[in-house]
């Protein structure tokens, strides 16, 4: 049950993340701002509300948060280069607008930081009661 609740509060942040993402890609996109700044700027914003909403709402973590900040910012990091060059991928090489590309892009994004953050940053610890 926990498992279920964790997945459900992970998926209903993650639209609101991607919605802070989406709107801050779409204005810089319509201030004539380059797809890959765009994405960059965009990224941080989201990484922000994710960090938030997975520390208060979905992981519940009691570590420091100085250091989980830059766990969490680091290993996002990686998904924000692998976007990137998806992202340059369909849009500079195969032609594909924009927009659509960053929807298409999400999907991996998505899967990727939530192994990242449930295996990597907000993992519980093991009590050994041995």
């Amino acid at each position: 049950m926990k498992i279920k609740r964790e997945l459900i509060t992970y998926l209903i942040s993650g639209v609101l993340t991607t919605g802070v993402n989406y709107l801050l890609y779409a204005g810089f996109l319509a201030m004539q701002i380059p797809y890959i700044a765009a994405n960059s700027v965009a990224w941080s914003g989201a990484v922000l509300t994710a960090y938030i909403l997975n520390l208060r709402v979905v992981f519940h973590s009691e570590k420091h948060v100085a250091g989980e900040l830059a766990s969490f910012a680091a290993l996002r990091f990686i998904t924000l280069i692998v976007e990137s060059v998806l992202l340059w991928l369909l849009i500079s090489q195969l032609d594909t607008a924009a927009f659509p590309a960053k929807l298409a892009v999400s999907v991996i994004t998505v899967i990727g930081n939530y192994v990242l953050c449930k295996f990597g940053i907000f993992k519980k610890e093991v009590v050994n009661h041995g």
